[in-house]
């Protein structure tokens, strides 16, 4: 399934972002950046073709910049092409591509992904540090952009943002996309919900339904997995505490409906497929049982149809009007997946045989796979989206390949020497970004001075959590006059000021924005990124809670405690 469009992409589409699965040609959708060919690069690492792996990272590694000007969803070139770039990275010595001297803080990949994000930083310049949606590529914010922003579009940077950080030894990334959200965190409901849309200039919410899916759904996700990437225990607080107001408000019978934010009365009685990843997040908190009671209610929708509508009216039975269409997303097959992981009950691979018949029966054409167009009968649609080979196959491919090297944990590894000594990479715990690209979060502890040769004593952990976590590699890169000030602890302000707006303002991931191919008029200022970092900083407006991110007890349960010794010792058990 994945060689029948990816092959089909490189003889029809190539160098466009997609291919047209039934028109057998190319279009670019999101940037004009050959999107499809980089967001499938890990797939292949993953199926062990490592000989086209190399080709196409060799054809990647003759760019030296992504100087465009373009429009392009500062969403989606994150979680697509920075994803897609530091996973190749990170993958490259597993798929035995050469690697320059350094690895993995050095490399040619690296340094294209590091070259995005300082294209994109300039999103983050604005008055409460959230993201504007839309970046020019050479000239930055686009005059006159909508300060409107999704939720999603605000809260999903850590892992990418906060892996360039630990590789490259630059505080700012990981900084400005952790002041995002706590930006966001602070600008939550009194009841603790978080809606649709908010004017990052002035923190008033435009779109106030909070449901966890479109529109929503990855800020979530980059909670639990921020923390644990990045063992920072403060982002587990913060889902805890979001979880707490989700559960009371908006589950019901093990769906879980959109509401108002403020009132909590149900706006919309809808699953959306996009919801589906939900029982997969759950199950890296340990939580099994309620994620399988969730994933039996979608997996039901499936056999209903087929497939799974982007609306599915929950008390009517039946797919939402204009909103009857699957493009081959794969939120239901992850969650499938990470649950066969944790539990290895049967009829999770009874349900990933379902998603393999339905997508092989009615979405095959001669030149690859295209969008249902309804659900209901079956039509197609002349669109293959990258994510079907970058999160739809591969997820598909992992349920049944129970010895990939991606399940590893903690068994075997790589000792690989570096500027700042012996380090162990490929050791397992991989984090998948919300595109599906796994980072290793072993690698992460590579590119500053831990000393690996003295045992970890865990009695002194709170003395030494800094070392453990990064941080004095960040300080190391911190002007001097920031190094040892002092973080005041204040409880997360609540307070809210709305303007209501209907969800129908983002009722797809689609919504997040295409690129647009634009001739911008060059900023009287230029850029500078550090000077917005040290504007963030002396400005303080969402001072950290110290506490929270003391509270390493919160990233220890049953589905990822390998997670948490790997990342905190770096080093490969038996």
């Amino acid at each position: 399934m994945f060689y029948h469009a990816y092959d089909s992409y490189l003889k029809y589409a190539y160098p466009y972002d997609e291919l047209r699965p039934m028109s057998c040609d190319g279009i670019d959708t999101y940037g004009s950046y050959s999107l499809t060919l980089i967001d499938a690069l890990d797939t292949l690492a993953i199926m062990g073709n490592y000989s086209e792996f190399q080709r196409v990272v060799d054809i990647l590694s003759t760019k030296t910049d992504f100087d465009a000007n373009i429009n392009v969803s500062v969403f989606e070139t994150n979680i697509r092409i920075i994803g897609g770039l530091l996973s190749a990275h990170l993958l490259s010595n597993k798929a035995g591509a050469k690697v320059e001297p350094g690895f993995p803080c050095n490399g040619p990949l690296l340094r294209l992904a590091e070259d995005v994000a300082k294209r994109l930083i300039a999103a983050f310049d604005t008055k409460t540090g959230m993201p504007y949606g839309t970046v020019n590529l050479r000239y930055g914010v686009p005059k006159g952009e909508t300060p409107i922003t999704c939720t999603a579009g605000i809260g999903t940077f850590i892992v990418e943002f906060g892996t360039l950080s630990r590789l490259t030894g630059d505080p700012l990334y990981e900084e400005v996309a952790m002041n995002a959200l706590y930006s966001l965190f602070n600008h939550k409901s009194p009841i603790g919900l978080f809606g649709n849309h908010i004017d990052t200039n002035t923190g008033k919410w435009t779109a106030q339904d909070a449901g966890i899916g479109s529109g929503v759904d990855s800020y979530f996700e980059y909670l639990v997995k921020g923390s644990i990437l990045l063992q920072r225990p403060e982002l587990m607080e913060m889902f805890r505490e979001a979880r707490k107001s989700i559960d009371k408000h908006l589950k019901k019978d093990d769906w879980y409906m959109w509401v108002s934010m403020t009132k909590a009365q149900i706006t919309l009685p809808v699953f959306q497929s996009l919801e589906a990843f939900w029982p997969g997040l759950l199950s890296l908190i340990g939580e099994t049982s309620n994620a399988m009671k969730t994933l039996h209610n979608y997996h039901q929708v499936w056999q209903q149809y087929g497939f799974t509508p982007e609306f599915y009216y929950i008390t009517q039975n039946e797919a939402g009007a204009g909103k009857e269409s699957y493009p081959l997303r794969p939120e239901l097959i992850e969650s499938i997946m990470y649950l066969y992981r944790a539990t290895g009950d049967p009829f999770l691979l009874e349900a990933g045989e379902d998603i393999l018949r339905s997508i092989k029966h009615s979405a095959k054409t001669p030149c690859g796979y295209a969008t249902i167009k309804d659900v209901r009968d079956h039509r197609t649609e002349d669109r293959m989206e990258s994510f079907f080979l970058s999160e739809t196959t591969k997820y598909l491919y992992l349920l049944f390949d129970t010895d990939n090297f991606i399940h590893n944990q903690g068994q075997h590894g790589t000792l690989i020497n570096t500027p700042n000594g012996e380090c162990v990479i490929n050791a397992g715990g991989y984090i998948f970004n919300t595109e599906a690209h796994p980072i290793d979060p072993s690698a992460l502890h590579c590119c500053y001075n831990t000393p690996n040769d003295v045992l970890v004593d865990f009695k002194e952990f709170d003395n030494n959590q800094a070392m453990y976590r990064g941080i004095q590699l960040l300080k190391k890169k911190m002007p001097k006059k920031h190094q040892n000030e002092k973080v005041e602890i204040v409880a997360p302000s609540e307070n809210v000021t709305s303007v209501s707006l209907p969800l129908s303002v983002a009722q797809n991931e689609s919504s997040l924005g295409e690129a647009e191919v634009t001739v911008s008029d060059p900023p009287t200022n230029s850029f500078d990124a550090q000077q917005m970092l040290e504007r963030l900083r002396g400005e303080n407006k969402y001072p950290k809670n110290e506490s929270w991110e003391r509270n390493f007890e919160l990233l220890g349960c049953k589905a990822q405690k390998f997670l948490q010794r790997l990342s905190i010792m770096g080093e490969v058990f038996n």
